[in-house]
């Protein structure tokens, strides 16, 4: 993402002026974008003409058109973002008060104004604007017939191909049919790394299984790689790594991160990062369940009596539409900072955000221990998005 204007006043209202990059971005602007919040952006509308003769057309003309915004629409796996509002500036296609859906596009600026920016929507623009904060990972978890192919982004998990191939099992006196059969599936995922991992990029591919299946998977790879000449292959084999994993679904992508040896190979990316808060406070719960809360009301509690060393809190909370709702997360980020504690922002679209999504999205390890709070108000589950 690239920052080209920023004005906000000193009441927090103002607007900035951003252009999406790539994929991830558009992730970025949907944890942005609020209800009633203003977006300008380059935009298709379908306007009818009418002729001196009277006879109608219509065309499609590409024109700015300022929203107020009303709904916003984010697909995960195709990374597109739709807002849809009201048109609130004159423009000569489009009435004051139309309705209209704008597509964000990639490399095409758009304008967002709040009238109120706080410090979790600058820090969202600090990170997607970070050139440090790029996806670096990817991981191919496996079992014999079933592979996921996942990139591992700063902000996201994102599943980029599933391979599902019907091995044969082994007969007796022949294993013929199922070796052709693991020789097929190996084919298929080999051509999903060379398809989806952009090799420029990524710093460390994790192939995980349970067994040897990422042994024979790899030596098959590598003795192809020889075979074909495919050079990029051959100049990156140093990237991957194997490690073991209880099966070949996505959901094993947490326990692969969560692997100390993965953990230290990936010791510079906020994925990793996010994984060991979480392990940390599960440990934290079963040693000294004192110091280990979940639930907005009594992680309320434990920050206004400064005991918040790190708060675990999920991206899902601050899409909430309710302004005061909202504003009570944010305002308990600001209250563990300004107390020198750690906030971790997790992402609602990795496994350690989804995880944490079943905590009520908020959790804090803390710095002594607090008498449980069984008396404090918990509605979090009622303030969930």
């Amino acid at each position: 993402m690239k920052l080209l204007h920023k004005d906000i006043e000193k009441d927090n209202a103002g607007q900035v002026t951003l252009v999406p990059e790539e994929a991830e971005d558009m992730w970025h602007t949907y944890n942005l974008l609020q209800v009633r919040d203003s977006l300008r952006a380059s935009t298709i509308r379908k306007v009818q003409t009418e002729s001196p003769t009277g006879s109608v057309g219509s065309s499609r003309v590409r024109t700015t058109l300022t929203l107020c915004v009303e709904t916003i629409d984010f697909d995960t796996q195709a990374c597109q973002l739709r807002v849809k509002g009201t048109n609130i500036e004159e423009n000569q296609y489009v009435k004051m008060g139309a309705y209209h859906t704008i597509e964000l596009e990639l490399n095409r600026k758009f304008t967002l104004a709040k009238k109120n920016w706080d410090s979790v929507v600058l820090d969202r623009i600090d990170q997607a604007c970070d050139p440090t904060q790029r996806a670096d990972v990817a991981a191919v978890v496996m079992q014999e017939g079933l592979a996921n192919l996942v990139l591992v982004t700063p902000a996201m998990t994102l599943l980029r191909a599933k391979v599902e191939v019907t091995i044969p099992r082994k007969r007796k006196g022949s294993c013929t049919q199922h070796e052709k059969g693991l020789e097929k599936f190996y084919e298929a995922v080999m051509q999903a790394i060379l398809r989806h991992i952009n090799f420029d990029v990524v710093k460390c591919i994790l192939v995980a299984s349970p067994g040897y299946v990422k042994d024979h998977f790899t030596t098959y790879l590598f003795s192809e790689a020889v075979r074909q000449d495919n050079k990029i292959l051959l100049e990156n084999r140093p990237k991957f790594m194997l490690v073991h994993s209880s099966s070949g679904h996505k959901y094993s992508l947490k326990e692969v991160l969560s692997d100390p040896t993965v953990t230290n190979r990936l010791s510079d990316t906020k994925a990793a990062g996010e994984v060991k808060a979480l392990e940390d406070f599960y440990k934290m719960l079963q040693h000294e369940p004192d110091r280990a809360f979940y639930g907005l009301g009594h992680v309320e509690k434990a920050a206004d009596a400064l005991a918040v060393d790190t708060l675990l809190i999920s991206d899902k909370l601050f899409r909430h539409q309710d302004i005061p709702t909202r504003s009570r997360y944010v305002r308990l980020v600001d209250n563990v900072r300004d107390n020198g504690g750690t906030v971790r922002i997790f992402s609602s679209l990795h496994v350690s955000g989804e995880q944490l999504t079943q905590l009520s999205g908020v959790a804090a390890i803390l710095r002594f221990p607090i008498a449980d709070l069984s008396d404090a108000e918990d509605d979090s589950s009622s303030d969930e998005d």
